[in-house]
């Protein structure tokens, strides 16, 4: 027993729109990292699984140390073993040396994991509409450029985000777009989301570059709907560092959370996550 169970429990059981397959590919992360499980089970008297936990492990280098994470995803148990659901977290956070990341709570989690020290990110986000802004002399003759061609992607970025960029160009939800303008470029991870049951959203990810992507956040949006088609963008100031215009604000943002007794709120992105692993 093990991934391959926990995937088919998962598709049959919490989203289906996610193939047993695809849950599977998931739990082999693209990035090197010696993990120690892919998360935790709970299996009944007939050593049926009833319920799983998934967790995401990285190591990341924040001002010159490597820290270790785990992200927690995927979390689900059927109701006649739900007296047990809180088992599941309790094993995952009595791992040592480790900061946790929930990116996805939903519903009664939130209460768990406030109840279980974890803190709230600001996740104030703004929801624009990806128009077909037209092309305007001076960002061609600038020679501004939006690209998400690998080869581009590997010839234009350097040091830490290339670093990324390879350790995330097989994750399954991670979309990669490089902007270009002279001397400066920025690097973007975004993954297609869903609201209302939707997928029309681009969730952005990380930005490298805020001041850059705040400049061409028109050019980025016309080629979100062009190239990509996907009409609206959901943007994150703490990730894009402002709100687009024109946007409206969210008055309910998705929650996000994290539980670290060194890490400032700053210090804790999106990436090596379920966000880049699962497309839901």
């Amino acid at each position: 027993m093990g991934n391959n169970t926990v995937a088919e429990f998962l598709h049959a059981h919490l989203n289906s729109r996610v193939s047993a397959d695809s849950w599977r590919r998931a739990l082999d992360v693209p990035w090197k990292v010696d993990a120690p499980n892919h998360g935790f089970m709970l299996v009944d008297d007939n050593q049926n699984v009833v319920g799983a936990l998934l967790a995401f492990y990285s190591e990341r280098v924040i001002d010159g140390r490597t820290e270790r994470f785990c992200n927690l995803g995927a979390w689900c148990v059927l109701p006649e073993h739900r007296f047990h659901s809180i088992k599941l977290l309790k094993t995952a956070l009595a791992q040592e040396g480790l900061h946790f990341t929930d990116l996805s709570p939903s519903g009664n989690v939130v209460g768990i994991n406030e109840r279980l020290k974890f803190a709230f990110l600001d996740t104030a986000t703004a929801l624009s509409v990806n128009l077909p802004w037209p092309s305007v002399p001076w960002f061609s003759s600038r020679r501004a450029r939006i690209s998400a061609d690998p080869r581009v992607i590997e010839d234009t970025l350097t040091g830490r985000d290339l670093e990324l960029y390879r350790d995330h160009a097989g994750a399954a939800a991670a979309h990669h777009v490089v902007l270009r303008k002279g001397d400066e470029w920025c690097y973007v991870v975004f993954r297609r989301d869903r609201r209302k049951n939707l997928p029309l959203f681009a969730s952005l990810l990380y930005v490298s570059n805020p001041d850059l992507f705040r400049r061409m956040a028109r050019p980025f949006a016309r080629h979100l709907l062009l190239r990509h088609r996907i009409p609206a963008m959901l943007v994150e100031q703490r990730v894009a560092g402002h709100r687009p215009w024109p946007s409206i604000q969210l008055s309910a943002p998705r929650r996000k959370m994290f539980r670290s007794a060194t890490l400032a709120p700053e210090q804790i992105d999106y990436l090596y996550s379920e966000l880049v692993c699962v497309a839901w």
